[in-house]
């Protein structure tokens, strides 16, 4: 098995980004899985561009993505992918587009075949807080996401996508007062685990992850 395993660089005025930092320290191999890792940068179609130019070079059976989302406690894998594009901020080419679809011939949104519910249980039972999210946002990580189960929907049917958004890492709320974050090597533990639970689990358990509002 070969997972391509992704990391954004820095954006939105941060020095260093956990996600491609965390994905710089995986293990290169992970319960025999290949793990091929790779930074991409936080723009909206370069993104994907390099996305995929390595499917094509490597032919990974899983696609995970994994995106920095400061405000957030723990390591939250992503259930749902929508179909458009409304970014707060300019990505770090300039790009701000407003209720502008990300594919005209997609789904109005796209849920990840991933075993996420296991991610979840896999890294809170070696404890590492995990929560189930329903929502990617509507900036690049979202648009990566919806764009890589896209892309599997219409050209690489055999392939499985996912992301996953990841905590401020400590350096980065040094001035940021009563702001979560996690030590990097927590994040590089948690993303290891739920990477695990990819190779351990073809099909997601059925446990409660489900919100409210």
């Amino acid at each position: 098995m070969k997972i391509l395993v992704t990391g954004f660089d820095p954006f939105g005025g941060e020095s260093i980004n956990p996600a491609e930092e965390a994905v710089k320290m995986l293990k290169d191999e992970i319960n025999g899985a290949k793990i091929i890792k790779l930074t991409i940068p936080t723009v909206r179609e370069k993104s994907l561009q390099a996305i995929e130019k390595a499917i094509n070079e490597h032919n990974p059976d899983i696609v995970l993505s994994i995106g920095q989302a400061g405000g957030r406690f723990d390591i939250t894998p992503e259930r749902v992918a929508v179909n458009i594009d409304d970014f707060r901020i300019a990505d770090n080419e300039g790009n701000q587009p407003t209720d502008e679809l990300v594919r005209k011939d997609g789904e109005i949104a796209y849920i990840t075949s991933l075993p996420v519910k296991a991610m979840v249980e896999h890294m809170k039972s070696n404890g590492i807080p995990a929560t189930l999210s329903y929502s990617a946002g509507t900036f690049v990580c979202n648009h990566v996401m919806y764009g890589v189960l896209y892309m599997i929907d219409k050209k690489y049917p055999n392939i499985k996508g996912g992301f996953i958004h990841i905590p401020f890492t400590t350096s980065q709320v040094l001035d940021k007062r009563n702001m979560p974050y996690m030590s990097l090597e927590e994040i590089t533990r948690g993303l290891e685990l739920a990477i695990e639970a990819c190779t351990l689990y073809k099909e997601d358990i059925s446990v409660v992850g489900g919100e409210i509002c």
